[in-house]
């Protein structure tokens, strides 16, 4: 990354996927999980209610999953402006 141009465009998408990954956990973790949870819960998942699964389970394993889709991602980025490691 040589020119302020590059480094503008870097920080661009590094911030477009944080934003992504947040909203996601967001909706997963405090819409699914508090606003939604009656309506939710009418679903049955391995036995338990499915509200009941995003407000103690689901949450958790989203994050996880977007640790790895963060890392995926920011090395395709990390690639593309030429700056991953070898």
């Amino acid at each position: 990354m040589n020119t302020q141009n590059d480094r503008n465009a870097y920080w661009k998408a590094n911030l477009q996927l944080v934003t992504i990954c947040l909203v996601i956990w967001f909706v997963v973790s405090y819409v699914f999980g508090i606003l939604l949870v009656d309506q939710l819960n009418t679903i049955r998942l391995g036995g338990y209610k499915l509200g009941f699964w995003f407000a103690q389970q689901g949450s958790i394993y989203t994050f996880v999953a977007l640790i790895f889709f963060y890392a995926a991602r920011m090395n395709v980025i990390d690639k593309k402006f030429n700056v991953h490691e070898d």
